[in-house]
């Protein structure tokens, strides 16, 4: 009785490591139906990440007033700074030449040294999201 046991056991054993061989699993098949414009928002993000304009940071304030003013300033500053990127910016009546984007003040603090060589009345701004 043992040896039957044993026996079949053993056969049982060996038909199913067989039946293990011939079983396959299913590949598994994804199909991601995505809108095309998502690509493009997310290069949109990288950029307006990379410029720092999705963040709290600081900024430093070259000019504020008139139009004709504000630009003048902005083209000087181009043409003396390259490094960092400036902005116009507008807040009725007046506007706003804003220069980098610095997310420590540390950072802000060592631009505007070497800015205000050039634009004295410079000064740091926090800006806020």
């Amino acid at each position: 009785m043992k040896k039957t046991l044993v026996f079949n056991i053993f056969i049982f054993s060996l038909l199913a490591a067989c039946s293990l061989e011939t079983v396959k699993a299913q590949t598994p098949v994804v199909t991601v139906n995505a809108d095309t414009q998502i690509s493009e928002l997310l290069k949109i993000k990288k950029q307006l990440e990379k410029d720092n304009k999705l963040a709290d940071g600081y900024t430093i304030q070259l000019y504020y007033g008139d139009s004709n003013g504000a630009n003048a300033v902005m083209k000087k500053y181009r043409m003396r700074f390259g490094s960092w990127p400036a902005s116009l910016e507008y807040e009725t009546p007046n506007f706003k030449v804003w220069a980098g984007n610095f997310t420590n003040r540390l950072e802000a603090d060592r631009a505007l040294m070497e800015i205000q060589k050039e634009f004295s009345a410079a000064f740091i701004l926090e800006k806020k999201k």
